[in-house]
């Protein structure tokens, strides 16, 4: 068990411990396991370390493992009954009262061919990755609450997803993902100078190479799970190694910290080197 004293003060997303807590009451009510994800998640696994939250957000995302489209219906009445309105997407709810939009990604049985179809005019779901992320979900203590949260490198996995979907729309995610290297190397030291200690190169030492590295093999052991979950991680990383000018993850990151390109792409490229290892 993941314990500290973080709170919900230092994790700086507003009424998350009330929204938290509704989720919470719903989710044991139905008997669903659910997962905190996306930046809230990634937030919490780098407040263990001290890394305090660099953007704030009003929404927050979870997923859910559920079987049939009729336990989402019966879930969203739950929802819609503690003031959860529902939203554009059929998967998005809006509090009036919190004034923050929460996602409830289904997936698990109810899933087909990756895909959850809300028979909406709206657009099919994609949940490539859930399974295989969730089942390495970790609870950790905020407060009185506890969180299921997918480890860092099931994050890298999810946003990758989530921004080869819609790259345009979606900057964040490489953003997130960017974040989670940085600061990667210090959050795992004992276990990189113990376990990875052979990524540490002769000469030129540069922990967020090594981090990205690291990070590439751990995804490496998520993808072994899936054919299709590999293949899409491994083209979207090889897409944008081409070329440093045709690069769009490289020149992102390099735009966001103000760095050359090159060296945006050589994290990249060592993230490929720990994926093909």
């Amino acid at each position: 068990m993941n314990s500290s004293n973080q709170s919900y003060k230092e994790l700086s997303i507003p009424f998350f411990k009330e929204v938290f807590a509704e989720i919470d009451e719903v989710m044991i009510f139905h008997n669903i396991p659910y997962y905190l994800i996306g930046v809230s998640a990634i937030a919490l696994e780098l407040l263990r370390d001290g890394v305090k939250p660099n953007r704030g957000t009003k929404d927050i995302d979870f997923a859910i493992m559920i079987s049939s489209m009729k336990k989402y219906e019966d879930l969203s009445e739950s929802l819609i009954a503690k003031g959860f309105n529902k939203v554009k997407a059929p998967w998005t709810f809006y509090s009036t009262i919190y004034k923050v939009a929460i996602d409830i990604l289904p997936f698990g049985e109810i899933e087909e061919f990756d895909t959850i179809s809300f028979n909406e005019r709206y657009s099919d779901l994609h949940v490539l990755g859930f399974k295989e992320v969730m089942e390495n979900a970790k609870p950790v203590f905020i407060e009185e609450m506890i969180a299921q949260i997918p480890a860092l490198p099931g994050m890298i996995i999810l946003k990758l997803v989530a921004w080869s979907d819609r790259p345009e729309d979606r900057d964040n995610d490489l953003s997130d993902i960017l974040r989670i290297i940085e600061h990667y190397f210090d959050l795992e030291f004992d276990e990189i100078m113990e376990s990875y200690y052979d990524t540490f190169p002769e000469d030129d030492f540069d922990q967020f190479r090594i981090a990205a590295e690291v990070l590439g093999r751990k995804v490496r052991e998520y993808l072994n799970k899936s054919d299709l979950l590999s293949e899409r991680i491994i083209s979207v990383v090889d897409a944008n190694l081409k070329d440093t000018d045709t690069s769009s993850i490289a020149r992102e990151w390099a735009r966001q910290k103000d760095w050359e390109v090159e060296y945006a792409y050589s994290l990249l490229k060592a993230f490929q080197k720990g994926l093909l290892d």
